[in-house]
């Protein structure tokens, strides 16, 4: 029902439009005006409107960077996130700055030099310095920060770590996902989504001798400063595993297996110490209580990051980053393939 009220809002939108244009062509026949004909005040409302709007639009940029900064993520939890936002940061920096150096003399230009019936506009044919600047000049800015995003995209996906990386597995399928840790021998059983059946939510293959001690939970734990290396399987859909917090995502795709490797570098407790955590939370929990909900409390989140159905918005669950002695104490905990199948 709101997807045909929206569509007769939008046909009923468009007629009135066409219509408010109709009346404009009559009006300026009744005055005996050609409506296509531009005249000085045309040009020169035009003009101002240009640079109100220019003016309005810088005037944008920074209220939103004042407003929306505080909801920013904050540092990275993870080694290579830290390299990712620097590559983001310059990025950002280097547009921001073209933006502010482009935009409010192109808007100038559209107000200052607006039509007008004693005004010739000069002919400038050809500048071969000008041509030279601006084409070598944003070249050398575009090799370098591509160069620097490749270096980091390489370096994140192939990263050289002293330590053997643990390894886990992401399973995906519609709303929920499913950790899959390896056992002692640190390999993962044998694993297909035809093999789904009652307890064997993730397909393992039991006659594997890999995956007895594989451990299936439902919630992830990582020790600080140890590599982890990611598996992403999905039984269904494209999903997209989404960790913001370790500036980590890579998509779950049937038929397939993907992985991303990252080493967490902060562990829940201590972020949580983070002055400017606590900013975010306090202010998110101010939020809630003015709402009757309960206190939120600081987690980091596996999300989806693609919509892949109706139960898209609830597909999370908690990563909890701990010492290396409470990650063990809780992995061994957790019951194997063998004792619950």
């Amino acid at each position: 029902m709101t997807g045909i009220i929206t569509i007769v809002v939008l046909v009923l939108a468009v007629i009135t439009a066409l219509q408010l244009m109709r009346v404009f062509e009559l009006s300026t026949k009744a005055r005996k005006q050609v409506e296509y004909e531009v005249t000085d005040r045309d040009n020169n409302y035009q003009g101002w409107l240009m640079l109100l709007f220019g003016i309005a639009m810088i005037v944008s940029l920074f209220w939103m960077l004042y407003a929306w900064l505080p909801v920013t993520l904050p540092k990275p939890s993870s080694e290579h996130g830290v390299e990712i936002d620097s590559l983001f940061k310059i990025s950002m920096w280097v547009i921001i700055a073209m933006f502010l150096l482009v935009q409010p003399v192109l808007f100038y230009f559209a107000w200052r030099y607006r039509g007008a019936k004693d005004r010739k506009a000069a002919y400038y044919e050809h500048n071969n310095r000008l041509e030279l600047i601006w084409t070598i000049v944003p070249a050398i800015i575009l090799a370098v920060l591509i160069i620097y995003g490749m270096t980091t995209w390489s370096n994140v996906m192939s990263p050289k770590n002293e330590k053997e990386p643990i390894v886990v597995e992401v399973y995906a399928q519609q709303f929920k996902w499913i950790i899959r840790y390896a056992g002692e021998d640190n390999k993962l059983g044998y694993a297909n989504v035809r093999l789904i059946k009652d307890a064997n939510v993730v397909g393992v293959d039991t006659l594997d001798l890999l995956s007895a001690d594989d451990k299936v939970t439902s919630e992830i734990h990582l020790p600080v400063g140890r590599p982890v290396l990611f598996r992403f399987r999905s039984q269904d859909v494209i999903h997209s595993a989404y960790m913001p917090h370790f500036r980590a995502q890579m998509n779950c795709v049937p038929g397939m297996t993907t992985q991303f490797q990252f080493t967490p570098s902060v562990t829940t407790a201590d972020i949580r110490q983070d002055a400017n955590v606590q900013a975010k939370v306090a202010r998110i929990n101010a939020l809630r209580t003015e709402k009757g909900l309960e206190s939120y409390a600081y987690d980091y989140l596996l999300l989806c990051n693609k919509v892949c159905g109706s139960g898209h918005f609830n597909m999370q669950m908690n990563i909890v980053v701990e010492s290396e002695e409470e990650y063990a104490k809780w992995l061994a905990e957790q019951k194997t393939i063998a004792e619950t199948l």
